[in-house]
């Protein structure tokens, strides 16, 4: 190859590039259908994460070897790996068939269509229960070995209360964002296999890879091992908890993150400035700080409110104790006690310890996306 080749020329040369790997992206795409399909035949997990954690491995040592950035090479990587899963969830395995009839009730909602239809995948035979079929409940829950509840938080007592009587074998289970207070509901209502599911995700996931579901276990432990082996088959991280447990960390995770959210959004609605004008002007971290802000007022206002509700007399505490902080934080600005705000974030630092250069790490490739999108929007208007 001639040296000193022209602009034009290098640009062909990039292209050609980009059409091979555009031809790579759909082998790969054909290749981890078919890993799919062996996994659904074999009842085997959808995510392995040994196997992820040697490949990313393997590719960054090549990608270190022949002179390219191993973070782009990782970075490509899971973006093709999540991918695959989107692409490998039109069938999927059936690890309990033990459950079916399964059926949701509230089944038309937004988190009972997303259930209904994983289950679906999996080849389990689903029946919805909501408002409509009322009438006819206990036609419909006849024969149900799994009834999974999944209904608005300030509903959910009376929902639980007027169920038919189950058979002595089917699960009960719910899947809201409090545990405590369904589960005793559960409990008083069944006297068979019990447990409170809390999934850490919306019905916008594209795929059910590594995400969370916290189990709260109430009776028979064993007859609900299969549910939660069927999650694990979807690839989701099961995570058991205590309910007490749960909302108590729910009432940090949840509660005071969408009252915070709640509180600035109202305030940045208040301001002269609109929000195109931040955003034109905003840094990457605060232009991710915005998307999530704004992910908050893109949901159902009557959800969030009943979370915020649910658990507001248990979260006064941690609300005055985050309002003495403000008001000392304020206190020390105008005091210009630089000194006592070094020694907070001193403290602060402590609790986060090594895990804030991990975030730190973690948090680049999020920052570089989202300021990729504002770039990319502006540049559309």
């Amino acid at each position: 190859m001639r040296e000193n080749l022209s602009l034009d020329e290098l640009r062909i040369q990039i292209d050609r590039c980009d059409s091979e790997l555009v031809s790579l992206l759909a082998e790969r795409r054909r290749l981890t259908e078919q890993v799919g399909q062996i996994k659904q035949q074999k009842g085997a997990a959808l995510h392995a994460p040994d196997r992820e954690a040697a490949l990313i491995a393997a590719r960054r040592q090549q990608a270190e070897e022949k002179g390219v950035n191993p973070e782009l090479v990782e970075d490509i990587l899971r973006r093709m790996m999540r991918e695959a899963y989107e692409n490998q969830q039109s069938k999927l395995a059936c690890a309990a068939p033990q459950l079916s009839p399964i059926v949701i009730v509230g089944g038309q909602g937004a988190m009972g269509q997303l259930f209904a239809k994983q289950f679906k995948r999996s080849g389990y035979e689903v029946k919805i229960l909501d408002k409509s079929q009322q009438a006819d409940a206990s036609s419909v829950l006849a024969g149900a070995k799994l009834v999974l509840v999944s209904v608005p938080i300030n509903s959910l007592d009376q929902v639980i209360a007027d169920l038919p009587p189950l058979d002595p074998e089917c699960i009960l289970a719910d899947i809201t964002s409090v545990k405590q207070s369904p589960l005793k509901s559960l409990l008083n209502k069944h006297a068979g296999p019990v447990v409170g599911l809390h999934p850490m995700f919306g019905p916008d996931i594209s795929h059910w890879v590594k995400q969370t579901v916290v189990a709260c276990h109430g009776r028979d432990e064993n007859a609900c091992s299969g549910l939660l082996k069927q999650l694990q088959i979807w690839g989701c991280h099961i995570v058991p908890m205590e309910a007490k447990k749960h909302d108590q960390a729910m009432q940090i995770i949840q509660v005071m993150r969408h009252l915070t959210t709640f509180v600035y959004g109202q305030f940045l609605a208040k301001q002269c400035h609109t929000l195109e004008e931040l955003r034109s002007c905003s840094s990457p971290i605060y232009q991710l700080e915005l998307m999530m802000v704004g992910r908050l007022f893109a949901q159902s206002p009557e959800l969030y409110a009943d979370i915020m509700l649910a658990q507001f007399e248990d979260v006064e505490g941690l609300l005055a104790s985050y309002q003495d902080t403000f008001e000392q934080t304020l206190q020390r600005l105008k005091q210009g006690d630089k000194q006592a705000l070094i020694d907070g974030f001193d403290k602060a630092q402590t609790y986060f310890s090594d895990s804030a250069h991990t975030f730190l790490a973690q948090s680049r490739g999020i920052l570089n996306k989202a300021n990729d999108a504002k770039v990319l929007d502006e540049l559309a208007s």
